[in-house]
Formats: C-alpha cells, structure tokens, sequence
C-alpha cells in the first residue's frame, strides 16, 4: 500500500514538473495535474496541499540533479576556479529548462512562510544537499583553500549561488549567456581574492569578515 502511495505521489509530481515546463506556472492548476495524472483533485489535495508543496518537490529533485551533475563535472576539475564554474555551470544546466517560470519561483519562495523559501526549515535537507556540493568543491580544490577558510567557505558560495540563480531568473538574453559570462568572471575573481589570505594584512581583513558572517548565520539561526 505504501509503495502505491508513493508510486501516485510521485506521478502527480512529475505531471506537475512537465506542465510547469511545457503551459508555465499560472496556468497549472491543481485541478489539471490530477486529471492530467489520473487521480480525483481530492486525491491531489492529499499529496500536495498547494502548488508550493510542488514547487517544493521541484526544489527537492533539482538538488539532487544537480548533485549528480556537479560530481561529475568536479571529478575532472582541480583548481577552485574551474571547481566553482563546473558547480554554477551544473546549477544552471539542471534549472534551464524551468527559465520560464522562475520568477514565479522567486515569488514563491520569498515569501518568509513558504516551504520553498531557500532558509525555511522545510527546505534543509534540499538546501544541505545543496552546501553538500560546495563542500565538495572546497575540499577538493588543488591547491588547498586556506585553512581557516574551509569550514565558512562552502555557505558563503551557496550564498553566491543564491544571487547568480536571481540574476539568471531575470536574464532575458539568448539561453541567459549573461549569467554565464558571469560565472566565468566571478569564479577566478573569488579564487584569487581567496589565495589572499595568506597575506597577513589582507588576512585580517577576511577574518573580520567571517567574523561577522559567523556572527550574522548565528542570529539568523536563532530566529529559526
């Protein structure tokens, strides 16, 4: 019985992803994704009380794309530069096909209350598999990343990756090369502004500013 539940439950959520891809999100109703999946709209309401609980499940299944992507891509990578560019790269390619509706994703998951929310508690274990990445990419780098910046590094990128993914939602040129030219510009930056702290003036500088990310994650986590 249980296996049956999942197997409808999983159903509704792939219409629902193909019909967000192919009519965008306004015009998915609840109604269409379960006549779409063969269930009653009741049965749908069970599974998923809202679109955001499907937006949610999306979130959830692009990390893990993503995930798998980026393992491959960091397999053949070194240095954190290209390390960075094959996660923000991967990151793209898995979102690519969901452009069209991002800003309805964003105003989604601005919102402090939506499961979709990147911050919100029922978005850790997508958002954890996401920092999982970053890690991946840090711990890997060849040269190694300075050590007092390893443990902070990978939230700080995933921080980034929250910015370069709302630049991307509102890049209207050809396939958003934009936001693709941007990643190729930050990633060496980040790198080398990094490979700094081995210079004791500028080291200082970047402890202060972990410092007070340490300080501003901790508030935040309180407030949870």
């Amino acid at each position: 019985m249980a296996a049956k539940s999942e197997q409808t439950r999983q159903k509704l959520a792939e219409v629902a992803l193909r019909m967000f891809r192919e009519i965008g999100f306004e015009k998915t109703t609840m109604r269409a994704i379960a006549a779409e999946a063969g269930v009653s709209a009741g049965n749908a309401y069970y599974y998923f009380e809202s679109k955001d609980d499907l937006v949610h499940e999306l979130y959830v299944q692009v990390q893990a794309e993503h995930a798998e992507r980026a393992a491959g891509a960091l397999d053949t990578t070194g240095g954190l530069a290209e390390r960075l560019k094959a996660v923000l790269h991967t990151g793209l390619d898995v979102m690519a096909p969901y452009h069209r509706f991002g800003a309805d994703f964003v105003a989604t998951a601005i919102r402090p209350t939506s499961p979709v929310n990147p911050f919100s508690t029922a978005s850790t274990p997508a958002r954890e598999a996401s920092l999982e990445i970053f890690r991946q990419a840090v711990d890997g780098a060849r040269p190694a990343v300075p050590k007092k910046l390893r443990s902070d590094l990978p939230e700080l990128l995933w921080l980034c990756y929250m910015g370069v993914t709302l630049f991307w939602v509102y890049d209207t040129s050809d396939g958003q090369q934009r936001t693709r030219r941007l990643v190729d510009g930050a990633a060496p930056l980040i790198a080398r502004g990094l490979g700094l702290a081995r210079v004791p003036g500028v080291g200082k500088v970047l402890d202060d500013v972990l410092n007070l990310s340490r300080s501003v994650r901790s508030q935040a986590g309180g407030n949870t």
